[in-house]
């Protein structure tokens, strides 16, 4: 008797424990096989998994197992991107250590992967936050420290008064946190950095061998990188020795700036309004305007305020004497902090010229109607004529830009020059749970890096965490890392005179974690080294790396970083880490990104429980193009069961038919073979191209009614075509429903595991299609013939018919009132 629902319950744990014992995952480092690596970004133990991240997950394990029925050697690890405020924020709460909170949340995440039938090499499992890991993040550190490439400076920073701790830039999103939403403040603070800038230009050039990167990050990052040429011009700041430097990608309006703004962090303004009588007025303003972050004032739209410094420099181009203004819109992070102002052809400019009262002069005229600057209402930054530009008037402004430049490079008060929006990477963090930075301070010596063989530095593990916003050794709430108060681990003694020394008390962002896992997985067990280099060589580049869009500037553009930094320090000979890169979109629930917070997150464990984890796994990987963003619903997931069921019943009542003669019609089961081999080539396409699961399963469930027609037509018969039609239906389900496909292969007959065999190719002879024709009459008259693929569907043969230009011509164009269609003789239109 046949079973009506598929015994998920006995069927998904059964072969979970099957996989991981015959070690379905687990690599052959002495394997002959072409080698694959297929690398999920790893998680951030924060809580337990829903939905929505099942999507990472499940689209890499379905390419783990194609991968391996395609008989590759597929290294498919997983580990945890263990530090971070989160579970700092949790403990300062909860009063529990965020080691224990995170080594219990991993616990509970493993737990979800495996009920969702996700498969890794757990025996290169890998956690960040233990010290087996975290030493070799410093060590890779301190690799950077001896190439110049890690350095500290009192910067202005972004500061997050409710996380208590500095923020890169990245992780500012519209002057907010992109943790807590809290407003970001802007603060000087001495902190760490890593040169990123030093390969700004290689970051970006060799996005073009990124073949199989989306392009949409590409041009991300491209932005970031934000490379822009033109003129680094020098303005000598009048009655003194002090020159100021801007850089502009307009040198042809040099002509028409009537005033020069700096950014309120321009190291030299404290000497600029030194003796000004304007002192005490000039730091209140730049002490309001610092507590606007960086994007803010970067804005278009933005307030704009200034205050004049009681100088003037001088346009070197005309020698004019021009006020010097600190303004909020103007900022450190883009150019030299310094911009000639050129009000009539800049449009920020211009709204603060207007509102100062200050000069605007036209250098650039329109050519259609010549401008007035008293009756202007917006800048002019279309292309014109040079006028009021001494020997370049009446030039092209285009052409201007070029004779400007030859110009000021030969007087020497300018030269051509590639700047970049890119700024070095802060990783600094006032916070305890991240990994310790590698340096003591010591009276004699100075700064000193950590000797190699003493690593790690170990974070302290007996911390208190109070509710009132911090960690100590006492429970002090805190505005400063709190490791400041461990005395057992602030003071350590002088790698170089063995002299008491303290430690740096800053840890690590923990993107610089992120930014070389891949390389660990090779060797996880290693205490010698950070990673085998004969392995990592043979292995990376990574072939396909899955994850979110969300990280295509933060942890794409870092690790891309530190591999080339590595590759010039010969530890590496790829100067890329990830040669193919898939980011899947979000499963959003109402509208909205699924967040606790927002009440809208959505368990798989519930879902599990009932469906089974094909049906999730299904339902996840049929609701949309894996790259788009897709709205949850969990009637969907119904649906998926109830077609994984009529599967099951398919293989059932198949197996139990005999293979017999009978008088099936070779038109029929020449189309199943048709179908058969139409859905291997469509499945293997999609698999290979673009991720298009969603259309792939499509596919396997047309075949699977051709399937249900065949078996309608001759049910008591089971041919040769019917045994290849279903058994490649449960093959080219199996890595998308994995349980219920070995399931279904074993009841098929077979012994081996259904992963074993290897993928089925198709035949093209099988998937060439007969044509027929047929008439088509227009109220009862023959007026023409189309020819169409004896398989055709209706839809197929309407669309034949209304683009054929004789029925167009007797229709007019319009519809039909009626469309008969007699398969394989005749069309019939009443117009």
């Amino acid at each position: 008797m046949t079973q009506d629902f598929y015994p998920f319950k006995e069927i998904d744990k059964k072969w979970q424990d099957r996989w991981e014992k015959q070690g379905l995952f687990t690599m052959d480092p002495d394997s002959l096989k072409k080698k694959y690596y297929c690398l999920m970004m790893f998680p951030y133990p924060s809580s337990a998994l829903h939905v929505g991240h099942g999507r990472n997950y499940i689209i890499g394990d379905v390419v783990a197992r194609y991968k391996i029925m395609r008989k590759f050697n597929v290294l498919a690890p997983m580990g945890w991107d263990a530090f971070g405020l989160p579970a700092e924020n949790a403990a300062i709460k909860s009063g529990i250590h965020p080691k224990i909170s995170t080594l219990s949340n991993i616990k509970t995440m493993k737990r979800q992967l495996r009920s969702w039938g996700v498969g890794y090499d757990w025996e290169r499992e890998l956690t960040s936050c233990l010290p087996d890991y975290y030493k070799w993040t410093q060590w890779i550190f301190l690799q950077l420290y001896k190439k110049g490439l890690a350095y500290k400076k009192k910067a202005s920073v972004n500061w997050c008064p409710s996380c208590q701790t500095v923020l890169a830039n990245e992780q500012v999103i519209n002057g907010e946190c992109e943790r807590c939403s809290a407003q970001v403040e802007a603060r000087n603070l001495e902190q760490w950095f890593l040169k990123i800038t030093d390969y700004a230009q290689r970051l970006l050039d060799d996005l073009q061998i990124l073949k199989d990167w989306p392009e949409r990050v590409k041009t991300m990052q491209e932005n970031w990188i934000g490379r822009s040429e033109g003129v680094e011009i020098n303005f000598k700041v009048a009655d003194s020795d002090i020159n100021l430097t801007c850089f502009t990608t307009r040198v042809d309006t040099i002509f028409g700036a009537t005033y020069m703004v700096l950014a309120a962090e321009h190291p030299l303004v404290e000497d600029l309004i030194k003796g000004s009588g304007k002192e005490a007025e000039i730091k209140k303003f730049i002490t309001e305007v610092k507590k606007d972050s960086a994007i803010d004032r970067a804005a278009s739209d933005i307030d704009k305020k200034g205050i004049f410094t009681c100088r003037f420099v001088v346009n070197p181009v005309n020698n004019r004497k021009i006020p010097l203004w600190i303004a909020n819109y103007v900022v450190m992070e883009y150019g030299t902090g310094a911009v000639m102002a050129v009000p009539a052809h800049d449009q920020r400019d211009f709204e603060f010229a207007r509102k100062y009262k200050l000069p605007i002069e036209v250098v650039i005229d329109n050519p259609r109607e010549p401008l007035d600057a008293k009756d202007m209402k917006e800048a002019y930054i279309e292309n014109g004529v040079m006028v009021n530009s001494g020997q370049f008037n009446s030039l092209s402004n285009t052409d201007a830009m070029q004779k400007i430049a030859c110009y000021m490079e030969k007087e020497g008060i300018g030269k051509r020059k590639a700047h970049y929006k890119l700024r070095d990477w802060l990783i600094s963090r006032q916070r305890y749970w991240g990994a310790p930075i590698p340096i003591v301070y010591c009276d004699r010596c100075g700064m000193q890096p950590v000797d190699e063989g003493d690593l790690p530095v170990l974070l302290p593990e007996k911390v208190k965490f109070s509710a009132k916003g911090g960690s100590s050794s006492g429970g002090k709430p805190c505005t400063e890392s709190p490791l400041k108060h461990i005395k057992s681990f602030i003071n350590a003694k002088c790698p170089k005179c063995n002299n008491k020394a303290k430690r740096e008390i800053d840890t690590m962002d923990t993107f610089v974690d992120s930014s070389w896992y891949f390389l660990r997985y090779l060797s996880p067990k290693d205490d010698k080294r950070p990673f085998d280099k004969a392995l990592v060589n043979k292995w990376l580049p990574v072939d396909q790396y899955i994850g979110g869009v969300e990280h295509a500037i933060l942890h794409l553009m870092y690790s891309r970083f530190i591999i080339k930094v590595l590759h010039d320090m010969g530890h590496v000979n790829f100067n890329e880490p990830f040669a193919r890169l898939f980011t899947q979109g979000m499963i959003v629930k109402d509208g909205a990104k699924m967040s606790k917070s927002k009440g809208n997150t959505v368990s798989p464990d519930a879902l599990i429980a009932k469906y089974g984890s094909d049906t999730v796994r299904f339902y996840t990987l049929f609701i949309g193009p894996p790259e788009k963003d897709a709205e949850w619903n969990d009637r969907g997931a119904e649906g998926a069961w109830r077609f994984l069921n009529r599967v099951w019943r398919l293989v059932a009542e198949g197996s139990r038919l005999k293979a017999e003669g009978s008088d099936r019609s070779e038109d029929a089961t020449r189309s199943l073979k048709r179908k058969t081999h139409f859905t291997i080539k469509k499945v293997t396409e999609d698999i290979e191209g673009e991720f298009h699961f969603n259309t792939a399963l499509s596919a396997i469930m047309e075949l699977v009614n051709e399937i249900y027609s065949y078996m309608g037509l001759y049910p008591s018969v089971f041919s040769l075509q019917l045994k290849e039609a279903i058994e490649t239906t449960v093959i080219l389900l199996a890595p998308f429903v994995p349980h219920i496909a070995e399931e279904m292969w074993v009841r098929l007959g077979n012994k081996t595991s259904i992963f074993e065999i290897e993928w089925p190719g198709y035949k093209e002879d099988a998937l060439a299609q007969d044509r027929v024709t047929m008439a088509v009459q227009i109220n009862g008259k023959v007026r023409t013939k189309i020819e169409v693929d004896s398989a055709a569907s209706e839809d197929e043969i309407k669309k034949t018919v209304f683009e054929n230009e004789t029925v167009n011509k007797w229709t007019n164009g319009n519809p039909p009132r009626k469309c008969i269609i007699v398969k394989g003789r005749l069309v019939n239109l009443v117009v």
